[in-house]
C-alpha cells in the first residue's frame, strides 16, 4: 500500500490540480480469440490521444488472481491496502446516503431479490426494480422491531437497501446471506463467536421481512451482505494534503469517500457530462476530484459488451468538457475489470492513463486499451501506487533522503 507516514514527510504545498477518473468494471477481455476488449472497441478518440502523449499500465487492485468487490477495489486506488482495512459493503452504502453511522452501529447493504416457489434465488436483483419501489418496500419493512436495538432501514438506489442496527453490543462479524447462486438465501451467521447474539437478531429480522415481502414478485425476498462497522481510516486529506471531492452518481462509492474523508459534491443529472459539470462548478474549491462512472460495470455484468463499450465512448465524448479546466494530473482507470462473458467482477488487471504535461514519461503505449496499456511505462503495479504516482506527477512531493 502507499507509505502514508513516508508521504506525509514529502508533501509538498503547491497548487496543482488532480483528476481520477474511474470507470467502473472498466477491464475486460475479449468475446473472441484475438479480438478486442470492450475498452479496445469502444471509439475513444480523445482517451487514444492522451494515452499517446501520457504513460500506461496496468493496475492489481488487490493481489495477482484474486477477484475484488469494489469497496476493497475502491479503497487501493485511494492507497488502503484493501487486505489491511477490510470494510464492509454496508458501512459504505449508508455512508453513502448520507446515513449518520455511529460507533457501534452495524449496517448490512441490501439487495431485493426474487425467489420461485421453492425459495431459489432466480434474480438477485429483483429486475433491477426502480428506486421508487425499493422506496416503497422499504416503508413497509420499516415497522419491524426487534428486541434491544433501534432498527432502520434505509433505501439506496435501484433495488439496494440498508439495514442498520444500533444498540450495545452488537457485533458485525457475520457472513453474507447471498449464496450467489440459484439456492435459497443463507441465513446470517457469525464469523466469531461474540458476533452469534446480532446473527440472531438479523435472523429474526429476515423471517419477519420474509413474510412481508412473500407477494412482493419481483421483490418477493432479501438478501444482506457486507455487515460491519465503521473501523476509523485514515484521513485522506491528513495523508496527502489535498482538498478532496467525490464526483459520483451511487451512493456506495460516496460512501467510500465519506469514509476516507472527503467531501460529496451533490449535483443533478447522472451523464458524464453532468458529472464534469459538477468538476467545473467546484473546481476552485478543491485540489483533486474522484470522479466515478458506474455504467461500465453495470453493463459488463448484464454480460452487454456493446453496451459497455457505449458507456466508454459517451465518457470519451464528454471529456473535453474535463480537460477544458486543464487539470495538472489526470488518471483514468477502472477499479476491477468486469468482463461482459463473465458477467462479474474478475482477477484481470485494470488498464489505467496517466497524463501530466511536463511530467509524463511517453512510452510505446498508443491508444487506451488492454493490449496497449500492457507496453506502457508503468507496468503492471498496484493500485495502491496510483496516489504517489499522482502526487509525484503533480509535483507535490519532494526528494527523498540528501
Amino acid at each position: 500500500m502507499a507509505d502514508f507516514e513516508l508521504l506525509k514527510d514529502l508533501l509538498l504545498p503547491n497548487r496543482t490540480k488532480i483528476v481520477l477518473l474511474v470507470m467502473d468494471g472498466l477491464g475486460g477481455i475479449p468475446r473472441e480469440p484475438n479480438g478486442p476488449t470492450e475498452l479496445e472497441q469502444a471509439k475513444t478518440p480523445h482517451l487514444d490521444r492522451l494515452a499517446a502523449e501520457g504513460s500506461l499500465g496496468l493496475t492489481i487492485p488487490v493481489r495477482p488472481g484474486i477477484t475484488p468487490g469494489s469497496g476493497p477495489a475502491h479503497l487501493a486506488l485511494f492507497g488502503y491496502d484493501p487486505v489491511q482495512y477490510q470494510i464492509g459493503r454496508g458501512v459504505l452504502e449508508s455512508l453513502g446516503i448520507g446515513f449518520d453511522l455511529q460507533p457501534g452501529d452495524v449496517a448490512a447493504r441490501g439487495n431485493f431479490c426474487t425467489v420461485d416457489a421453492d425459495g431459489n434465488i432466480i434474480d438477485r436483483r429483483a429486475g433491477r426494480i426502480p428506486t421508487a419501489k425499493c422506496i416503497e418496500l422499504c416503508n413497509k419493512l420499516k415497522p419491524i422491531t426487534l428486541p434491544g436495538v433501534e432498527v432502520f432501514v434505509e433505501p439506496v438506489k435501484d433495488y439496494r437497501f440498508c439495514l442498520i442496527l444500533r444498540g450495545t453490543g452488537l457485533d458485525g462479524h457475520i457472513e453474507d446471506t447471498d449464496p450467489q447462486r440459484k439456492a435459497p438465501p443463507l441465513p446470517a451467521r457469525a464469523i466469531l463467536f461474540q458476533a452469534e447474539p446480532t446473527a440472531a437478531l438479523i435472523n429474526e429480522w429476515i423471517g419477519q421481512a420474509r413474510e412481508i415481502l412473500k407477494d412482493e414478485y419481483p421483490a418477493n425476498m432479501l438478501t444482506l451482505r457486507g455487515v460491519a462497522s465503521d473501523p476509523g481510516l485514515p484521513r485522506f486529506s491528513e495523508v496527502y494534503g489535498l482538498r478532496s471531492a467525490c464526483v459520483a452518481v451511487y451512493p456506495m462509492y460516496r460512501g467510500v469517500s465519506r469514509l476516507v474523508g472527503m467531501d460529496v459534491i451533490e449535483f443533478s443529472g447522472e451523464s458524464p457530462e453532468d458529472e464534469f459539470a459538477a468538476v467545473q462548478a467546484f473546481w476552485d474549491a478543491y485540489d483533486f476530484f474522484f470522479i466515478h462512472v458506474k455504467s461500465t460495470d453495470s453493463r459488463g455484468e448484464d454480460g452487454d459488451f456493446e453496451g459497455k463499450a457505449k458507456v466508454i465512448e459517451s465518457v470519451d465524448a464528454a471529456l473535453p468538457n474535463l480537460l477544458e479546466l486543464k487539470p495538472d494530473v489526470l488518471i483514468v482507470t477502472g477499479d476491477h475489470s468486469t468482463p461482459s462473458v463473465l458477467k462479474s467482477h474478475s482477477w484481470h488487471p485494470v488498464p489505467t492513463l496517466l497524463w501530466a504535461p511536463g511530467t509524463t514519461q511517453r512510452d510505446a503505449g498508443k491508444a487506451f486499451g488492454e493490449t496497449e496499456c500492457a507496453k506502457g511505462a508503468l507496468g503492471m503495479f498496484a493500485a495502491t501506487d496510483v496516489m504517489p504516482l499522482a502526487l509525484a506527477h503533480a509535483l507535490r512531493l519532494q526528494k527523498f533522503g540528501a
